[in-house]
């Protein structure tokens, strides 16, 4: 990946100098970021990309049967905005072609074939749409209306032939995952109310289906409990499966309407996460290969797995599959599956996977399409799984990627850096990130911490953040900091922080509560709840009500924890990074927290990207980010990164 630089003596650089080839450029412009996949009844595979050397774009793209690749509508960007975070922005039918909403006025359009011109479904309204499944000669839609003041949620039924939307069911806050049976005569969807966030608790639902009408809509599951419910489908025999925790462990269920209720059985019972939280729409950790066959994702050691389960067995094949890590997306389809999956030594990638049938045997992997060139493998740091001990007994889950350069082969204590991701209810899985080798190949490690909150480690690990944000999420973090230094891997004072929204809030509440780290970069975080609660979008507009306490109540508890208020103690170096039309975390809590660092006179500085919003997609602006922070930790610790424009500290 770029142009290698020549390469010094193991003394000739002190860490975070190292001559590295990967240069944030090249970081930024070769990084799709690939969601979504299907496979057509014809063979062929689709797939969204991410450009971000196109300010972002998401390309629809198909592979055909003939191996011929090419975008299903050049001139759209396929995004849409339900829940502000999007996701389930296109999707097939079972025709031929594919639908797809345009992030420009978030309207819907049917495309027959690659590079025809799109034709538009829904009217320009401002109404906006995701999760399509088809149902007749049209599909079925999640829509979002701004339009009465606040957001109101439907089911929607869009005919091909653009006569326009027809409503099937609301009433819920939240909707979204609709499923129609393959006989196309029952539907499946989830919903949730406030306070509650999707991965806390939902009710599945289904209801009839006949002549693109809705019937007897009813709760099939979660009404006498609280469970979370996701990725719910069918199988080809009609069956309903769907991911719930009632075991503690998301863990894939078989689901059975009967007179007397519900009758659910697991598929695979095991103490492990066979499920992800549901940030955006047309998430799944499960497709069925045929009546009796399920691919399945799941957690195993330090990764995830894909693997093949008997559903009316509940026997596991195991997939002998060089990945360890997967995104939520997953399809199925004549004995393959499609999956975006990542390894060690492999950044996340487009594959198709040759199953095995029933007898078993060795399937075929095919990587269909990169989200980046792989570093020289000189340079590629393997991530090691850590636990570490951290306050009240509790355990955190982290992964340590070490410096790793062929010049300096035993490179002994160096700056760290901890990565916390956002959410928080989320995580980062272990796997091969060229933005992390940019950073290890010049001589900083590089720690990915799952503090307590995060996914992937079962429910009661994910609700240890439940009225602890700020505290657990920061002392796990302070943990594995200090961990670092006592185990020799770190020198004292030279363990930085960084992290992105809620990443970001954790960052500033580690910078303001402890003394763990030497300096911090905050990525569109949270400075001010109270703000956050006032400016934040309706999905997320009572998140905090379980991680914090509701309101008024729980108002004193909003101020102790809001970084910006404790300020007046803070005298380590802070780097903030914002985009200036974020709708999540808006500019003014940057701003803010700025302009409070500068009155007190820490070292700091602020960089608003214009036209970025919640998270940076335009590859000049990755590439900025990525060198300021760099360059930012240089002057906090003392070396000069070469090829590196120096960053203006206020």
């Amino acid at each position: 990946m770029g142009g290698a630089e020549r390469r010094t003596g193991p003394r000739a650089a002190p860490h975070g100098a190292w001559a590295s080839p990967l240069r944030a450029a090249d970081v930024a412009a070769a990084g799709r970021r690939l969601s979504g996949v299907a496979l057509a009844a014809d063979g062929a595979l689709w797939w969204a990309e991410g450009r971000p050397a196109e300010h972002g774009r998401v390309a629809l793209v198909r592979r055909g049967p003939d191996g011929r690749v090419r975008e299903a509508a050049p001139a759209l960007d396929a995004r849409t905005r339900v829940h502000e975070y999007g996701g389930g922005a296109w999707g097939l039918l079972p025709g031929g072609g594919a639908v797809l909403a345009s992030a420009a006025d978030q309207r819907w359009f049917a495309v027959e074939a690659p590079g025809a011109r799109p034709r538009p479904l829904v009217p320009a309204d401002g109404v906006r749409y995701a999760d399509p499944a088809p149902c007749g000669e049209g599909v079925v839609l999640v829509a979002e209306d701004h339009r009465p003041g606040w957001p109101r949620r439907s089911l929607v039924h869009v005919p091909l032939d653009g006569s326009g939307p027809r409503e099937l069911f609301a009433g819920p806050r939240f909707l979204a995952a609709p499923r129609v049976s393959p006989d196309g005569t029952r539907l499946v969807w989830i919903s949730w109310e406030h306070p509650d966030m999707p991965w806390q608790r939902t009710l599945l639902w289904t209801a009839d289906l006949a002549g693109g009408a809705l019937s007897a809509p009813r709760v099939l599951l979660g009404g006498d409990r609280r469970e979370s419910l996701v990725h719910p489908g069918f199988t080809p025999d009609g069956t309903v499966l769907v991911v719930g925790d009632r075991s503690g462990w998301w863990n894939l269920l078989e689901v059975r309407e009967g007179s007397g209720g519900a009758r659910v059985r697991p598929v695979h019972p095991e103490a492990a996460e066979q499920g992800f939280p549901p940030w955006t729409f047309a998430t799944t950790s499960w497709a069925a290969l045929d009546e009796d066959r399920v691919a399945l994702v799941h957690a195993a050691g330090v990764g995830y797995r894909l693997d093949v389960v008997d559903r009316r067995t509940g026997r596991l094949t195991p997939l002998d599959l060089p990945f360890t890590a997967y995104a939520p997306a997953l399809a199925a389809g004549g004995g393959r599956v499609a999956a975006v999956a990542a390894s060690p030594t492999s950044p996340p990638a487009v594959v198709l996977v040759d199953v095995p049938g029933p007898g078993g045997g060795a399937g075929a992997v095919e990587v269909v399409r990169a989200s980046a060139p792989a570093p020289e493998a000189g340079f590629l740091p393997v991530p090691r799984a850590l636990e570490v001990p951290s306050a009240g007994g509790r355990t955190v889950h982290a992964h340590h990627y070490p410096p790793t350069h062929p010049d300096h082969p035993d490179p002994g204590p160096a700056p760290h850096v901890l990565f916390v991701h956002g959410g928080p209810t989320a995580q980062s899985q272990a796997a091969c990130s060229p933005e992390v080798a940019f950073f290890t190949s010049r001589g900083l490690g590089v720690v990915d911490v799952q503090y307590g909150g995060s996914t992937g480690y079962g429910r009661a690990y994910r609700e240890a953040l439940d009225g602890n944000w700020g505290v657990v999420d920061v002392e796990d973090c302070a943990a594995v900091a200090r961990w670092l230094v006592e185990q020799g891997l770190a020198p004292p004072g030279r363990v930085a922080i960084r992290g992105g929204s809620a990443g970001g809030f954790t960052v500033l509440a580690a910078l303001t509560g402890t003394d763990a780290f030497s300096a911090g970069t905050s990525c569109y975080g949270v400075a001010d709840l109270r703000a956050l609660v006032r400016d934040t979008h309706d999905f997320e507009s009572r998140y905090l009500d379980s991680l914090v306490g509701p309101l008024p109540q729980a108002a004193d508890v909003y101020a102790e924890r809001a970084p910006l208020n404790h300020v007046d103690g803070l005298d380590r170096p802070v780097l903030l990074l914002q985009g200036e039309q974020d709708p999540v975390v808006p500019p003014n809590q940057a701003r803010a927290f700025a302009d409070a660092l500068r009155r007190r006179g820490v070292p700091h500085a602020l960089v608003v990207f214009p036209g970025e919003q919640h998270g940076f997609r335009r590859a000049e602006n990755v590439a900025a980010a990525l060198e300021a922070e760099l360059s930012f930790y240089g002057q906090v610790w003392g070396f000069d990164p070469p090829g590196v424009p120096r960053l203006s500290l206020g």
